[in-house]
């Protein structure tokens, strides 16, 4: 053979081996070995956009609850909306509201006399607001077309002060009836129903309990007892815990047991008055989106637990955990009370009681 030809063959083997040797697959690479001094850095969550900081005005409530600074420090902490409370008896508060209807000055309207609440729906004063967390609320407790929803239970009481009654040498008053006895002549206090609706509830109930002629004769016999009515709310359990009188009627008594002072917070026995103190959206309020976080706050169960631990009373919503300074419904012999009855009879109440005792 020849020799170009042998050199031929060789090159085309050379050729042929090398395409073979090419189509072989890679080697696997070895797997990496993590340090166990480096670990593996977590991957970050992408971070949710912050709300954004509150800018408007400060939040203008007319409120008539105890606690207000706390309650409104609570909210503004958690929120980030400023607060004025602007403390008022519901009485005070309707008015206000009826002078300003059309220019509302105010925002929301927080505790007081559900029959002012009922009133001032009627009147279209109060801006309707479903919040979500109405749901947990107890229809009874709360318009149905959203324009108030009850936050907590209000009783009316008796706040009497032990060494006085010693002083005194009376027993301590457990019901209305027994509230009438000349030996407490000057030494009961009562707030005047046209401002106050602690008053307005308890006369209204001795109304619907007694009837109407024998509501009215009680409460005659009552006044007997009573040397001026208050203009706040407020008065009578300062009164009371002080030694200036011996009862305050007032929703407030826990308040003043946990001042220390020496009472005695009665329910009455032969009916303990009682009512929703409810909040809503006034009409008209340049605030909306910071009225409705409020209600919806106030409604929540952290936001219920928070208010019963600076104003005592029971709680709208079920399951709260309740101080054990406040007692449970179901302790209490409470009146069967019309609530609608007494928003409609309000004006006309209060204007026979105040030709009866103030002229």
């Amino acid at each position: 053979m020849e020799r170009k030809s042998i050199l031929s063959i060789l090159l085309v083997l050379v050729i042929i081996m090398a395409l073979f040797t090419g189509c072989q697959p890679a080697p696997a690479e070895e797997p990496t070995e993590v340090s166990e001094e480096t670990p593996e850095q977590p991957v970050e969550a992408a971070a949710e956009p912050a709300d954004e900081p509150y800018t408007g005005e400060p939040l203008q409530i007319y409120a008539a609850y105890g606690g207000l600074e706390e309650i409104a420090q609570k909210f503004e902490s958690e929120t980030g909306i400023p607060v004025e409370m602007l403390s008022m008896s519901s009485g005070e508060v309707l008015s206000r509201m009826r002078a300003e209807a059309g220019r509302a000055l105010g925002d929301v309207w927080f505790g007081g006399g559900i029959d002012s609440f009922m009133v001032a729906a009627e009147e279209g004063l109060l801006h309707p607001y479903q919040s979500p967390e109405a749901i947990s609320i107890e229809d009874r407790f709360k318009d149905q077309e959203g324009y108030w929803t009850g936050v907590s239970i209000v009783l009316v009481t008796f706040v009497v002060n032990k060494p006085l009654a010693e002083e005194l040498g009376v027993d301590i008053p457990r019901t209305w009836e027994s509230l009438t006895d000349p030996a407490y002549q000057g030494e009961v206090s009562m707030p005047n129903p046209g401002i106050s609706g602690t008053a307005y509830t308890a006369i209204a109930s001795m109304i619907q309990m007694r009837g109407e002629v024998a509501g009215w004769e009680y409460l005659d016999v009552l006044d007997q007892n009573i040397p001026y009515y208050a203009e706040r709310g407020s008065e009578p359990p300062q009164q009371a815990s002080l030694g200036e009188v011996l009862v305050g009627i007032s929703p407030d008594g826990i308040n003043s047991l946990r001042e220390g002072y020496p009472v005695e917070v009665v329910y009455p026995e032969d009916g303990t008055p009682w009512w929703h103190s409810p909040v809503a959206i006034i009409e008209g309020t340049q605030n909306l989106e910071a009225a409705q976080k409020f209600v919806d706050w106030v409604l929540t169960e952290e936001g219920q637990a928070f208010l019963a631990e600076v104003s005592p009373r029971p709680s709208t919503r079920p399951n709260v955990p309740l101080p054990e300074d406040v007692p449970t419904l179901d302790e209490l012999n409470l009146v069967d009370y019309d609530f609608a009855w007494a928003a409609q009879e309000r004006d006309r109440i209060v204007e026979e009681w105040t030709q009866r005792y103030t002229q």
